[in-house]
């Protein structure tokens, strides 16, 4: 009898738990385990998705627990402190959340000889390249929130070295908040609208996230850093102009801003394109062209 393998996915109420949710349907050969840190508070994906359980990531005896009395296999870490701004007000909550709570998790499946799938950031770079970062380019965050996210990868990879980490950046989906959905938004509910254009980078959809990690999953994990985001490379500006015109929004006048008009608490990359190479190669996958992920998103919406 084949031994199904018992998968953990942490942060599952947010953009991509919420994918990671509906690919667990399409994917019955495991056995899955969602938690969040209120779940119960939080309702699941239509469709009779499995219940969402409570577990505080931040708590090394309860990870511990959690992962030796099910069993875990993988752990797939959907959570994170995203709140870029605010964390440079409150850096204590946003390195419990992105550095300490992933080592925890990466020293629980260490013990049972199991793999952690950690979700990093394009922040972990200052954006002053002119050309895709590489898995191997220096890191040099520029905000709380890359540091605590670089952080993180560290303490993974320290306490588990046959973790995957995937960088990503721009997420969006048809749940929780993001820019895609705050744009459709505003376009609605404002005659004009200022967009940053002088940051260029490529948005990730959530879904074909879940689908890449599933692909890692599947075919077996390869351990160490891959990046990943949808193909293509666009500013916020042209991709707020293509969000109203796929969504048919002609009402509300976009011009571009510099990112010295729209000041922030924290930097944001200038230039965070990520080179795909390597996942792509590793795990023979083809990665969606960006506008199109953007279709099938504002259809699902």
């Amino acid at each position: 009898m084949n031994y199904k393998k018992n998968i953990l996915v942490t942060g599952a109420c947010g953009q991509l738990g919420n994918e990671m949710q509906l690919q667990a349907k399409q994917y019955p050969q495991y056995n899955w385990l969602f938690t969040d840190v209120a779940a119960a508070a939080a309702a699941t994906v239509a469709g009779g998705s499995p219940a969402v359980l409570t577990l505080d990531i931040t708590d090394r005896a309860a990870v511990f627990a959690f992962v030796e009395q099910n069993a875990i296999d993988i752990i797939v870490n959907c959570a994170a402190y995203t709140a870029v701004d605010r964390a440079e007000s409150e850096p204590e909550k946003a390195h419990l959340l992105n550095a300490t709570a992933p080592g925890y998790l990466a020293e629980a499946i260490e013990a049972r000889g199991g793999h952690l799938i950690q979700i990093s950031t394009d922040y972990v770079f200052d954006g002053t390249a002119h050309t895709p970062y590489t898995e191997e380019a220096p890191t040099c965050p520029a905000s709380v929130y890359g540091r605590t996210k670089l952080a993180g990868e560290e303490a993974v990879l320290a306490a588990n070295p046959q973790a995957l980490i995937i960088r990503t950046a721009w997420l969006y989906s048809r749940f929780g908040n993001n820019f895609v959905k705050t744009m459709l938004r505003l376009g609605r509910e404002k005659e004009q609208l200022g967009v940053i254009f002088d940051q260029i980078g490529t948005p990730t959809y959530a879904r074909d996230l879940a689908t890449a990690i599933m692909a890692a999953v599947n075919q077996g994990i390869k351990p160490g850093i891959y990046h990943f985001s949808n193909e293509g490379v666009i500013s916020w500006f042209d991709f707020t102009k293509a969000i109203h015109r796929i969504a048919g929004i002609t009402t509300c006048r976009v011009r571009p801003l510099h990112t010295a008009e729209y000041p922030t608490p924290a930097a944001r990359p200038h230039y965070s394109v990520l080179d795909k190479t390597k996942f792509k190669q590793t795990y023979n996958f083809e990665v969606p062209y960006w506008e199109d992920s953007l279709r099938d998103c504002i259809a699902q919406l």
